[in-house]
């Protein structure tokens, strides 16, 4: 049994010098230079106080919709 799981194993042959290609949208985000759709939290409420919609001790959660940026 044991000489035929060495046997099994030296059949194989592993080549490490070939990669896989990366799918475009996996790479970085670095070389991603698209306009982004969706704005995180912090973004929407720096939008909300430029566009004078913020008002000062007001929740974070369930903030109204607002668009990007042109």
């Amino acid at each position: 049994m044991k000489n035929l799981g060495q046997g099994l194993m030296c059949g194989l042959r592993f080549r490490t010098e070939q990669f896989m290609s990366q799918h475009r949208s996996l790479k970085g985000s670095s070389t991603i230079a698209a306009k982004r759709n969706v704005l995180k939290r912090f973004e929407r409420v720096e939008l909300l106080k430029k566009r004078g919609h913020w008002k000062e001790g007001s929740k974070v959660i369930g903030l109204p919709k607002t668009k990007s940026e042109a």
